[in-house]
C-alpha cells in the first residue's frame, strides 16, 4: 500500500510510518531544547526537597523525647532549608528561653549548613571565624544539626535546654537517626 505525497513521490506504509515516528522525535526535541532564557540562566526553574510539616513534627517531638529520657527538659525547633519555622515542641519546665534559643540554633545550622557546635569550635580557634558570632539570626551554641536528604540540606533542627550545648546537639543527632529512613 502506497500514499501519494505533494512531490509525486509514493512512500510503503513502513516508510512513512518511520517518516511520522522521525517527526514526532524532532517535535519533542523542540520542546526539550533550552528557551534563550534557560540557556542563559542554567534552567528556568529549579528543583529542591524541602522540610515537610510531618517530617518537621516527627523530629522535634523525637528531639524532645530524647533529651526527656536524659532528664533535660528542652525545646526543640525545625526549619527548612531557607530557615522558616515548620515544627516547635517544648518540654513541660523547659525555660521561655529555650523557644528563641533552639530556633536561632535551627536557623544557624540551616544557612551554614554545619553543626552549631562545629561553628562554635571553629570560631573559637580561628580569629577569621570569630565575626560569625556577630551575623545577625546566628547563635554559636551547641545543638543546631543540619537535616539531610540524601547530600542536600533540606532544613536544620535546633534543640536547647539541656545543660550544654553537647547534650542539645547528642538529643537533635538521636531524632535525625529515629526519621533516618524518611530521609532517603
Amino acid at each position: 500500500m502506497s500514499h501519494p505525497i505533494l512531490t509525486g513521490r509514493t512512500l510503503t506504509a513502513r516508510t512513512l510510518s518511520i517518516a511520522t515516528l522521525l517527526t514526532g522525535c524532532a517535535a519533542l526535541l523542540a520542546f526539550a531544547a533550552p528557551t534563550p532564557a534557560e540557556a542563559r540562566h542554567g534552567g528556568a526553574a529549579r528543583v529542591e526537597r524541602n522540610m515537610s510539616l510531618a517530617l518537621a513534627s516527627d523530629l522535634a517531638a523525637s528531639a524532645v523525647a530524647s533529651c526527656q529520657a536524659a532528664g533535660h527538659a528542652v525545646t526543640a525547633t525545625v526549619v527548612d532549608r531557607a530557615g522558616g519555622v515548620r515544627a516547635v515542641q517544648r518540654a513541660d519546665n523547659a525555660g521561655p528561653h529555650t523557644l528563641e534559643a533552639s530556633r536561632l540554633k535551627a536557623y544557624t545550622s540551616a544557612s551554614a549548613k554545619n553543626t552549631t557546635l562545629a561553628m562554635m569550635q571553629t570560631a573559637q580557634q580561628n580569629p577569621a571565624a570569630a565575626n560569625l558570632v556577630h551575623i545577625p539570626g546566628y547563635l554559636l551554641l551547641g545543638g543546631g544539626v543540619p537535616v539531610k536528604s540524601g547530600d542536600e540540606v533540606i532544613g536544620a533542627i535546633g534543640v536547647g535546654g539541656a545543660p550544654g550545648g553537647h547534650l542539645d546537639e547528642q538529643c537533635a543527632k538521636a531524632a535525625i537517626e529515629q526519621v533516618a529512613g524518611d530521609l532517603k
